[in-house]
């Protein structure tokens, strides 16, 4: 699509460290930065409700049927962003931009959704964590368990959301090998710069700094 053939993608499961990455690329080469988990409050409110019925029964529920009294498999199958809804506003939202080089990160950037986007297939990359690292990274942010000391069974939830998400890396990681798109692998011996220096390789952004 020519219209973002200025865009670069970075997905990949949660806690692979999407947020940091690009935040360096951008700061690194002059990159606009877009974060499509802070955009996920607006969509909601501008997502039609015929278009998102996954959507509207997870708003529907408490957070005992959220993250606790279902299975990770469910969990998986019927989670919103998972399944693609509302992923037309990213896209009108990137199109509404400056037509200028930009970064856009998150975990809704589904493979099969962002490859008929691309023009040049080095502009999109997956994170893939291991799940070792995931732990990690949740443990050092605490971000699942603020989700899951909200619900009356933290230590299932958490360990819900954590197998979700280990089975989300693992589906992401078929379908790019499936469409020959680009994952890296994010482990625990793998330092930032690192990983940044990957990323911006794939994407074959110019090393030299542009601030």
């Amino acid at each position: 699509m020519t219209d973002l053939a200025h865009v670069y993608w970075l997905g990949g499961g949660t806690g692979a460290g999407k947020s940091t990455i690009s935040r360096h690329l951008a700061d690194r080469f002059g990159l606009r930065r877009y974060d499509t988990d802070r955009a996920m409050g607006d969509h909601t409110a501008r997502s039609d409700p015929r278009a998102t019925p996954y959507l509207q029964d997870f708003l529907a529920m408490d957070m005992d049927e959220r993250w606790a009294n279902r299975s990770p498999e469910v969990m998986l199958d019927t989670f919103h962003w998972f399944r693609g809804e509302a992923f037309d506003l990213i896209v009108e939202d990137l199109l509404s931009l400056p037509p200028e080089p930009v970064v856009v990160e998150g975990f809704r950037l589904l493979p099969e959704l962002v490859a008929p986007l691309l023009t040049d297939r080095r502009q999109a990359v997956w994170l893939l964590p291991t799940p070792t690292f995931q732990r990690a990274a949740f443990e050092q942010r605490g971000s699942r368990w603020s989700i899951a000391d909200r619900t009356s069974a933290p230590e299932r939830a958490l360990s819900n959301l954590l197998e979700r998400d280990r089975m989300f890396t693992q589906r992401v990681a078929a379908d790019i090998d499936r469409l020959d798109l680009t994952g890296l692998v994010v482990d625990v011996d793998r330092s930032e710069d690192e990983l940044a220096a990957g990323v911006a390789e794939s994407f074959g952004v110019s090393p030299s700094p542009m601030r």
